[in-house]
């Protein structure tokens, strides 16, 4: 994991770790970071614990996102920062059954944060889908797909 060598501890939580485990082992060992299996509804992480929280376009992949903003807030320590990237406005599938929009962000988890940055953008058709951040040309017209990408405090 290049981008967190200088993290003390990592640690990596999926529903599927245990999985991630058995069929993939060499990479596994090789990510220098512990993997525990988890749910939106328990994080087996201590309150407070946590200085940094990743998210990559992840958030959309669970069954309930009050109860994952819930964990994420609960295991932060207070002045921890939290990186995230949203899907905005993708339709429901059996394996992202959460709907994004900005409004249900803001309310479960970005409310109870200071944000230090906010960048949104339409969805664009290109090779290149990052290409606006990149570009600086950032424009959303509400109610499109879109692409977030916020870091926040919690506070």
């Amino acid at each position: 994991m290049v981008w967190a060598n200088s993290a003390k501890l990592r640690i990596g939580i999926d529903i599927l770790a245990d999985r991630y485990v058995d069929s993939f082992r060499e990479d596994i060992f090789s990510h220098n970071m512990i993997y525990a299996k988890s749910t939106e509804r328990s994080i087996p992480i201590p309150d407070g614990l946590v200085d940094v929280v990743y998210s990559l376009n992840a958030i959309d992949h669970v069954n309930s996102l009050s109860a994952m903003c819930d964990e994420i807030l609960r295991i932060m320590k207070k002045g921890g920062i939290l990186y995230c990237s949203f899907n905005l406005e993708e339709p429901k599938s059996v394996t992202e059954p959460q709907v994004l929009t900005e409004e249900f962000i803001k309310e479960k988890l970005l409310d109870r944060m200071k944000i230090q940055s906010y960048r949104i953008t339409n969805q664009v058709e290109s090779d290149e889908l990052f290409s606006p951040f990149y570009n600086n040309d950032l424009h959303y017209d509400k109610g499109a797909k879109g692409f977030l990408w916020m870091k926040a405090e919690k506070i």
